[in-house]
């Protein structure tokens, strides 16, 4: 059995995932209003380039696990990634929130391949990052204790950049935006480079796939589509970052054009983050006691109930809309760690089923729906816009402000309660992962020299 984790490696870890947030939730905040209010480019033609790149992500999120599944270096598989690609994730996004002078149609082909480019950098040093998480350690709870440091450190990140990001780029703009979202994300690429740093120099990768396993990628991909409990884990990711793409790239909107204050979008997010860092400490002990499928269950619906009553309040009722994010944002909390929790328990079950261990492969699903619903998330908010006959820097239309509610309501929460359904047929319990662990280790402890 393996010893705990020290608090120095999870909080290491953690950090990664802090690196990360400081440019991803600029894109998963801000990237949509910024490409419509100050880059100047439709939200049609916004929500397009970012459906675009996730079409490409259905190749690369597979082919980088792949690839980091077949690595093999002196730092490991995985943490390689992290110190090739910190410092070209950091340029992309400065280069992605950077306003060219060219005319419309050079404006939407610069946006489609900076994105595009992000995204691809994002795949080679996310998925990396998370697919360690399975290899620190193979015990399944405390998979749950680091995923719980990763995430309040995660959110630790979008705190700040929720928070600050609008205040930074008016200080650093002086009145022009666009100069000001530049300067920004140089700020904010570097300290995602330094504390990326910190990540590969304070983490170890222990668990190795099975010695005489040889590298079979006909196999893996086989035993990845008959693992149901992955794939079912591959559609909850879809449709949560769906959920989760279409309502923070609409909250932005809500605040500037229903509620008439534009910065109060950074108080708003700021309380909401506190929420959930507040309830991730809870998934798991809860997990432990209750097991971790039923946990998600009853977050997707608490939650969604939540924030599908968003819709209710009108633009004065201040203390409600804050009071539902707080509930909606506490009670999503304990499932935020869970589900990468669950991916690497799906790992252990491919390889307890099937002899075969590939680890990267199988946070490609992650990332891939991690992209996937961020992409398809933002098109449909992109259009959705447009359906609602939104036009920028305007007061809109009754049309336009109730589609822009739903988009931060009802669609979203009826979306997250529908997890719910496809969790019901996850069959992965307390009993099995002890069973699995209990089987792998001692397949993974040295032979006597008599059964060699």
């Amino acid at each position: 059995m393996e010893s705990k984790l020290t608090i120095k490696e999870k909080i290491g870890y953690g950090l990664g995932d802090t690196a990360s947030h400081f440019v991803w939730d600029m894109v998963g905040f801000w990237i949509l209003i910024f490409y419509t209010d100050t880059f100047g480019i439709s939200a049609a033609a916004a929500g397009t380039i970012m459906l675009i790149a996730r079409i490409w992500d259905m190749l690369s999120d597979p082919i980088m696990g792949i690839i980091a599944d077949r690595t093999n270096t002196r730092w490991g598989k995985f943490r390689p990634y992290i110190l090739w690609m910190a410092l070209p994730y950091s340029i992309l996004a400065m280069l992605t929130f950077t306003t060219p002078h060219f005319g419309p149609t050079g404006k939407v082909i610069y946006a489609g391949v900076t994105y595009l480019l992000l995204m691809t950098v994002f795949t080679a040093i996310n998925l990396p990052y998370s697919s360690l998480s399975a290899v620190i350690t193979s015990n399944s709870y405390e998979r749950a204790g680091l995923n719980s440091y990763r995430f309040v450190f995660a959110f630790l990140g979008q705190f700040i950049v929720t928070g600050t990001a609008l205040s930074l780029a008016l200080y650093f703009g002086n009145g022009d935006t666009a100069k000001g979202y530049q300067y920004t994300l140089m700020l904010f690429g570097l300290i995602s480079f330094v504390l990326f740093m910190i990540t590969f120099k304070t983490t170890k990768e222990r668990v190795q796939p099975p010695p005489e396993q040889k590298q079979n990628l006909k196999k893996d991909l086989a035993n990845l589509f008959n693992n149901r409990p992955w794939v079912i884990l591959f559609f909850v990711g879809i449709i949560s970052f769906v959920m989760f793409a279409m309502q923070n790239l609409s909250i932005a909107y809500y605040f500037k054009y229903y509620i008439g204050q534009e910065e109060s979008v950074q108080l708003f997010n700021v309380i909401g983050t506190v929420a959930l860092i507040a309830g991730i400490p809870l998934s798991k002990p809860l997990s432990e006691r209750f097991g971790k499928r039923n946990v998600y269950i009853a977050s997707s619906l608490l939650s969604g109930i939540f924030f599908i009553s968003l819709y209710i309040p009108g633009s004065k009722s201040t203390l409600m809309i804050y009071s539902l994010n707080i509930l909606a944002k506490f009670t999503y909390a304990p499932a935020v760690p869970l589900l990468w929790t669950m991916l690497a328990d799906t790992a252990d079950y491919s390889e307890w089923k099937n002899g075969r261990r590939a680890t990267g492969l199988v946070f490609s699903a992650a990332t891939f729906a991690q992209k996937a619903g961020w992409g398809v998330g933002g098109a449909l908010a992109g259009w959705l816009l447009a359906l609602f006959e939104f036009i920028p820097n305007v007061e809109q239309s009754d049309t336009a402000l109730s589609g822009i509610k739903l988009m931060i309501s009802v669609f979203p929460g009826l979306l997250y309660m529908s997890c719910a359904i496809l969790l019901y047929f996850y069959t992965i319990d307390h009993t099995t992962c002890m069973t699995m662990q209990k089987a792998l280790d001692e397949r993974r402890s040295p032979k006597p020299k008599s059964e060699e």
